[in-house]
C-alpha cells in the first residue's frame, strides 16, 4: 500500500461509524488520478490553503471596520480559529479531521470586503442577491485557477455551502464546522468589541458569565465540551448550557452585529456608498475591470462579473479602486 492507502485503512479502523471516510467520498466533478500521499479530503485542504482567495482573507474585515490596532480579528484569523475549534471537536468524536479542516478553511472564501456590511450592500444591489456562503462555493468551483476551479470533493463543497443557515451539511464534519463557526465568532467578536470599548465585560448577561464562563477560553471550553459530551449521532447544545448559549447569541446580535447606533450606522452607510458606487461604475463601464472579470462578463453577464470582482476585493483594494475612480488627484504645474 502507498501512504494514501495506509491512511485510508487507518481511517476505516479507527474513525467513528459516523465519520466520512476519504475512500468513500462521492468524488469530484472532474475525476482525477489519486494522490499517492494524501487522501482526497487532505488534497482539498491543501488546495484551499494555497488558493488566492484564502490569502486575501488576511485583509478582509471580520466585524470592526478598519480598526486601529494589531490584535483585532480579520476574516483570516477568524477562519483559523474556526478550524482549530472544529478540529478539536472532530478529533474528540473520532471524525475525519482532514474533511473538517477543509470545510473550515474554505467556509468564508467568498466573503466580501468590509464584513457583513459589504455583504448586505451587494445583496441589496445585485438582482440575484448575494450570500457569502454561496459565493464561497462559486470561488472554488468557478473562479480559482483561472476559472478552472479547485475541483474539490462533494463533501467539502456541501460543508462550505451549508455552514451558515438553512439546510445542515450532510456530513457530521460539515455540521461540526457550522457549530465551530458560531462558537468562534461569538467569543472572539465579544473580545474585539471589548477591545474597541464598544462593550464592557460587565455588559455580558449574568447567566452567560455564570454558566459558560467569565473568560473567552472558559466559554469556548464549556461549549466544545457540551458538543462532545452530548453527541448522540447529532450535534446539539442543550439544557442550561443551551439556554445560556442562546442568550449569548441574542446578546451579540443585538449589541454588536445589529447594533444600529449612530456611529455604527454612519460607518455602515459609508460601506454601502462605496460598494454602490463601485457597483454602478463597473455595471456601466465593465471594460474598466481586469481582463479576468471581463471574460466572466462575456460568458455569464456583466452583473455576475461585477459581483465576483467586488466580493473578491480586500478592504484596502476596494478603497484603492474607489479613490482611483472617484477621488481627484493632486497635480502641479510644470
Amino acid at each position: 500500500m502507498n501512504a494514501r492507502e495506509r491512511t485510508e485503512a487507518i481511517e476505516r479502523e479507527t474513525l467513528s461509524p459516523c465519520a466520512a471516510l476519504s475512500a468513500e467520498s462521492k468524488g469530484r466533478a472532474l475525476p482525477e488520478e489519486k494522490c499517492p500521499l494524501r487522501t482526497d479530503f487532505a488534497r482539498d485542504r491543501d488546495r484551499i490553503i494555497h488558493c488566492k482567495a484564502f490569502r486575501r482573507l488576511k485583509q478582509k474585515t471580520q466585524v470592526f471596520l478598519a480598526p486601529m490596532g494589531d490584535h483585532y480579528r480579520t476574516r483570516l484569523t477568524h477562519t483559523l480559529e474556526v478550524s482549530q475549534i472544529a478540529r478539536t471537536v472532530s478529533r474528540a468524536l473520532g471524525l475525519n479531521e482532514d474533511l473538517t479542516e477543509a470545510v473550515a478553511l474554505g467556509h468564508d472564501l467568498g466573503h466580501t470586503p468590509f464584513g457583513h456590511a459589504g455583504e448586505r450592500a451587494l445583496d441589496d444591489l445585485c438582482s440575484f442577491g448575494f450570500a457569502h456562503y454561496e459565493q464561497s462555493v462559486r470561488v472554488v468551483e468557478r473562479l480559482e485557477r483561472s476559472q478552472r476551479g479547485l475541483n474539490l470533493t462533494w463533501e467539502t463543497l456541501d460543508g462550505m455551502k451549508n455552514h451558515t443557515k438553512g439546510d445542515w451539511a450532510v456530513t457530521i464534519e460539515g455540521r461540526v464546522v457550522r457549530w465551530a463557526d458560531r462558537i468562534a465568532y461569538l467569543n472572539h467578536d465579544l473580545e474585539d468589541a471589548i477591545s474597541a470599548r464598544a462593550l464592557e465585560e460587565s455588559d455580558l448577561p449574568e447567566r452567560v458569565r455564570r454558566v459558560l464562563g467569565e473568560r473567552k477560553s472558559q466559554r469556548i471550553t464549556t461549549l466544545v465540551n457540551e458538543l462532545v459530551e452530548s453527541f448522540d449521532g447529532e450535534l446539539h447544545i442543550g439544557g442550561e448550557i443551551g439556554e445560556a448559549y442562546k442568550e449569548f447569541y441574542d446578546f451579540m446580535f443585538s449589541s454588536v452585529y445589529l447594533n444600529f447606533s449612530k456611529a455604527a450606522k454612519l460607518e455602515e452607510a459609508k460601506v454601502f456608498g462605496l460598494v454602490e458606487q463601485l457597483y454602478k461604475r463597473y455595471m456601466e463601464r465593465p471594460f474598466e475591470m481586469p481582463d479576468f472579470y471581463k471574460s466572466i462578463a462575456e460568458a455569464e453577464g456583466v452583473e455576475r462579473a461585477v459581483a465576483d470582482y467586488i466580493s473578491g476585493m480586500t478592504d484596502a483594494y476596494a478603497v484603492h479602486c474607489f479613490e482611483e475612480l472617484f477621488v481627484p488627484k493632486s497635480w502641479e504645474l510644470r
